[in-house]
């Protein structure tokens, strides 16, 4: 058995419920565009188009998916609305395993990583950087991994004081310096305190906003600079943190962090809470970055692991 149960039966209904908001606007906009259409055609392909650039799929990845579209009833002569559902899920999915964005269900199997892996935690303040730290601390801790938490973000007000707080619920270690100390100083501590400790796991959460790109490339490169004083391959995986509701905002922050440093993984939180959940497959097909999470509720276990087939299951299928 893996880390995560993959979709388990209850997995599969919590990520279902969680994009039912997209996933209705999705379906409610396309029955409208059917009415009355026996086949689909030229009028129907640019509504769809329309409809999933509104929920914020993206403009390059829509016109991707509407040509993958346009070539199969082309080749199928003709094409019944009733299918559009199935065709649609069929290219999206399509569309998505034929990126680089290859899926993660085994990427945290601690047997094969090397001990302690050290995870740094990016993105903007407000996205549920520090949440996320802290349910995945939870998962890890709950199927008997060692975690130890860094409490790097120190410019936020009670940033350092809620990822403590999220230490004692879980039940890990979280080393900290208090507000407005030096970052860095906090990750070499972290990453110390996980090898004293023999951690299996080492996440460091980090500031979600300085001043400049240029204070924020800085304090990143002097984050890694200190921690591979103990471990020269650390840190092992960049994590960005985006906020699925914000849409197209969530693109634009992830173009600009992956202009500063490099990002190798993305979660993409509060999916539950809007219609916009398609920006989760833009994200994947426009920056071949892995999405290893989506968040689908408040619950701990409602942090998942991505799989984009699944995902693109319970977003377009009736």
């Amino acid at each position: 058995m893996g880390l995560f149960d993959f979709f388990s039966k209850e997995k599969k209904e919590t990520l279902d419920k969680g994009l039912e908001k997209t996933k209705t606007s999705i379906f409610d906009k396309i029955s409208r565009v059917i009415v009355g259409k026996s086949k689909v055609d030229e009028e129907v392909l640019d509504e769809l188009e329309e409809i999933l650039i509104s929920s914020d799929v993206g403009v390059e990845t829509t016109v991707k998916i509407i040509r993958r579209i346009e070539a199969r009833v082309e080749r199928d002569k003709y094409t019944s609305v009733e299918e559009l559902d199935r065709i649609l899920r069929e290219e999206a999915a399509a569309l998505l395993a034929e990126n680089n964005s290859q899926d993660v269900e085994n990427s945290y199997e601690t047997d094969h990583l090397p001990k302690p892996y050290v995870l740094l935690v990016v993105g903007v303040n407000g996205v549920g950087k520090t949440t996320t730290i802290g349910k995945l601390a939870y998962q890890f801790h709950k199927r008997g991994k060692k975690v130890v938490l860094g409490a790097a973000d120190t410019f936020r007000a009670a940033a350092v004081d809620q990822l403590k707080l999220w230490g004692q619920r879980v039940g890990v270690t979280v080393v900290d310096h208090g507000m407005n100390t030096d970052p860095s100083s906090v990750a070499f501590d972290a990453v110390k305190k996980g090898m004293e400790l023999e951690a299996d796991i080492i996440i460091i959460d980090t500031a979600g906003r300085l001043h400049t790109k240029v204070n924020l490339m800085n304090e990143l490169g002097k984050i890694k600079r200190v921690v591979q004083k103990f471990l020269p391959e650390a840190p092992h995986e960049v994590m960005l943190v985006l906020d699925g509701s914000t849409g197209q905002n969530a693109v634009i922050q992830a173009r600009e962090f992956t202009k500063v440093t490099e990002i190798n993984s993305l979660a993409i939180t509060k999916l539950d809470g809007t219609a916009k959940g398609g920006v989760v497959i833009g994200i994947s097909d426009e920056f071949k970055i892995p999405v290893k999470y989506i968040g689908v509720g408040e619950k701990m276990d409602d942090l998942q692991v991505f799989n984009k087939m699944e995902f693109v299951d319970s977003l377009f299928k009736k």
